[in-house]
């Protein structure tokens, strides 16, 4: 942990729970800085702004933050920054799948305030901490494994241009999100495309989507 006060990033967008992790927090680190993000772009504007930041709370399911998309996203943007998901999904394998794609920590949301204060306490010792289900889950297969290591290497725009082709906008209308040229975003799809894998949108955003927390339904609904 940094000397001085630590700053913890905590991205959920549900303000009844970033109220709940935010107590946590500042009972265990009085003097700690707390920033906040309700969804994907702001989380990444927050990381990018406080590179030296302690710890990241993270909730799987922010807009724009679908399954462990984001999870990998910033594990290779910000290797630095521990992160510790917290989520509702409590199955085992959620939680095994969110450790192998290096989160630090799970909680789960329907912890009580002294577990959550120690999990975090554990992460910002340099340690981990993960609920006992965690032994049972099945861990990642090859293709998900095959498919985070792809993501990785998305650019931050890149990423954002793919999250918004999995919400089904056309170029015009990523385009125009981003403040960029038509021309920008072609080139950046000409690049996921590659970096995926990938033949076309429709079959990136198929590829993005063993991310998900529920895979095959994800794909059974395409």
């Amino acid at each position: 942990m940094n000397a001085g006060a630590p700053t913890i990033l905590v991205a959920d967008d549900h303000p009844l729970f970033r109220e709940a992790l935010k107590g946590a927090v500042e009972k265990l680190l009085p003097q700690a800085r707390l920033v906040e993000s309700e969804n994907a772009d702001s989380l990444f504007a927050s990381a990018e702004a406080h590179p030296e930041a302690d710890l990241l709370l993270l909730d799987l399911n922010m807009p724009g933050a679908h399954g462990f998309s984001a999870l990998v996203h910033l594990r290779a943007a910000q290797p630095q920054l521990p992160v510790i998901v917290v989520s509702a999904r409590e199955e085992a394998g959620v939680v095994r799948r969110a450790l192998e794609h290096g989160a630090a920590g799970f909680i789960p949301k329907s912890s009580d305030p002294a577990t959550i204060r120690a999990a975090i306490a554990a992460v910002l010792d340099g340690g981990h901490w993960s609920p006992p289900q965690a032994e049972h889950g099945e861990g990642l297969a090859p293709e998900e494994a095959h498919i985070a290591a792809r993501i990785r290497e998305l650019t931050p725009q890149q990423f954002r241009v793919l999250g918004m082709l999995g919400s089904g906008l056309l170029n015009k209308q990523i385009a125009h999100a981003l403040g960029v040229s038509e021309a920008t975003v072609k080139a950046h799809m000409t690049a996921i495309l590659r970096k995926l894998g990938a033949n076309n949108r429709t079959q990136a955003v198929l590829l993005a989507g063993r991310l998900a927390l529920d895979p095959d339904a994800a794909i059974a609904a395409d």
